[in-house]
């Protein structure tokens, strides 16, 4: 199944939630955090939205930022993926 954005959205796959700690320590599952880190899989078109031109900046393979509880998670071929907004990002990673 292939997820194509439309609009503003931009479809991104969570990076995998740190493990251990800077120092070391095992963290269970429940005291992980959400990571924040995000590859962008997809990227809609952009175009007019809430009548404003959004132009997309972001391009598939980048590394980025999202708000930590922004967008809509979906399941698909087994894989966790979150739809946002392109607002939701907060920075690219380089």
């Amino acid at each position: 199944m292939t997820i194509r954005p439309l609009a503003d959205r931009v479809v991104v796959k969570l990076m995998e939630a740190e493990e251990k700690t800077k120092s070391g320590l095992i963290l269970t599952a429940a005291s992980q955090e959400k990571p924040q880190i995000a590859e962008v899989i997809a990227v809609g078109p952009g175009g007019i939205v809430d009548g404003k031109e959004v132009v997309m900046t972001v391009k598939v393979g980048d590394k980025v930022i999202t708000s930590k509880y922004a967008g809509t998670e979906v399941k698909a071929d087994g894989v966790e993926y979150n739809i946002v907004r392109q607002s939701d990002i907060l920075a690219i990673v380089e």
